[in-house]
């Protein structure tokens, strides 16, 4: 995993683990009714739910782009050395 999908990654956690606090203490703090507070905690799921999945969304795009950028250097390189080896023998057709 190269250093920006780690960085997406890591902010995202501390996004999801930041509204998981937020909402506990919301939660533990709110005067309201137990069904309000029950109606409020399946929203809040729902959002986190929403926003993982956004989150593992771009992650995964990140990772298939971070993929094809290594193919693609692979590939290159594999070309440079092919030719490298054809001068090495000679084979300057």
């Amino acid at each position: 995993m190269d250093e920006d999908t780690r960085q997406a990654v890591s902010f995202l956690s501390g996004v999801a683990l930041g509204a998981l606090i937020g909402a506990g203490v919301a939660l533990l703090l709110a005067p309201q009714s137990g069904q309000r507070t029950r109606r409020h905690i399946v929203r809040v799921a729902e959002d986190l739910t929403e926003s993982a999945r956004e989150g593992i969304g771009e992650a995964s795009e990140e990772a298939k782009r971070a993929a094809r950028d290594a193919v693609r250097r692979a590939e290159r390189r594999g070309a440079r050395l092919r030719e490298a080896a054809r001068r090495g023998r000679g084979d300057d057709d």
